[in-house]
């Protein structure tokens, strides 16, 4: 892969809409080679719409998004494969294929992007499950397993190629709090071990904050701060202060815009 920048991401003024509703507006950033980034916001800021963006699973209305110093949505199918072997993600929901066991879930991308031998495949599913503390559920079923214990073999999926990119969309959600903790330092010390590049996108502020080098924070389809977590930590941005200190009153308002409550009870279902 190519390192003539210093950024292995970089987005300029990337604008996307799911039907009317507008998701991004306009945002900016740059994700530094060999570090940690958050990307962190309210539900519904486009969080993990990015993930999808950066991917090239959807496509932007306008704007640029380029990984390795190419443009994902000018590739064309062959190209975009070659750039995703070299991409991890733990999927929000896990993404487990349901039919077939711990092994072989973690065994699929060595099998389906690499010729390595079947003994080798062994030790390196084995490497990754004990990683994330699983290496004894090989044999079971993804229905046998419980939530968190899905999320962290998720994981372990996420990371069996060693890629140069690692997207984690939501890794601590449903995980108690000590493995919410080893799941933190895993992920920042495989990408230091790799020298890789990883995005976390989650609502764990405190966690996250931990382990990230560096912080976005998304709303109303813009980049509204962004900085280091001291950086953050230390801002009176309205914004930042609501958002990291979880209080209930600022700028993002708790209920969705609509019409006025009584409008809407004078409307006959």
């Amino acid at each position: 892969m190519g390192q003539d920048s210093e950024f292995l991401i970089e987005i300029e003024d990337l604008h996307f809409s799911y039907g009317g509703r507008k998701v991004f507006n306009g945002i900016n950033l740059k994700i530094p080679r060999g570090k940690v980034v958050a990307i962190l916001g309210v539900g519904g800021s486009g969080k993990s719409t990015l993930l999808r963006l950066i991917g090239g699973q959807l496509r932007p209305d306008r704007g640029c998004i380029k990984v390795d110093g190419r443009t994902v949505h000018e590739l064309d199918k062959a190209g975009l494969y070659e750039l995703r072997r070299n991409m991890g993600l733990m999927f929000q929901a896990g993404g487990l294929f349901s039919d077939i066991s711990v092994y072989e879930n973690i065994a699929f991308p060595m099998r389906e992007l690499t010729d390595l031998p079947e003994e080798l495949i062994y030790s390196l599913v084995l490497m990754k499950l004990h990683s994330v503390g699983l290496r004894g559920t090989t044999h079971l079923m993804p229905n046998e397993l419980s939530g968190g214990m899905a999320r962290r073999v998720a994981l372990a999926r996420a990371i069996a190629l060693d890629p140069m990119l690692t997207m984690y969309d939501e890794p601590f959600a449903g995980l108690d709090p000590i493995s919410l903790n080893v799941i933190a330092l895993l992920i920042r010390r495989l990408n230091d071990a790799l020298g890789a590049t990883s995005i976390v996108v989650t609502y764990d502020v405190s966690e996250s904050l931990k382990v990230v080098d560096y912080v976005y924070l998304l709303h109303d389809g813009l980049v509204q701060a962004e900085g280091t977590a001291p950086e953050l930590l230390a801002s009176d941005l309205p914004f930042v202060v609501q958002f990291l200190h979880a209080r209930p009153t600022g700028p993002v308002a708790f209920h969705m815009k609509s019409a006025p409550y009584r409008e809407d009870l004078r409307i006959a279902p």
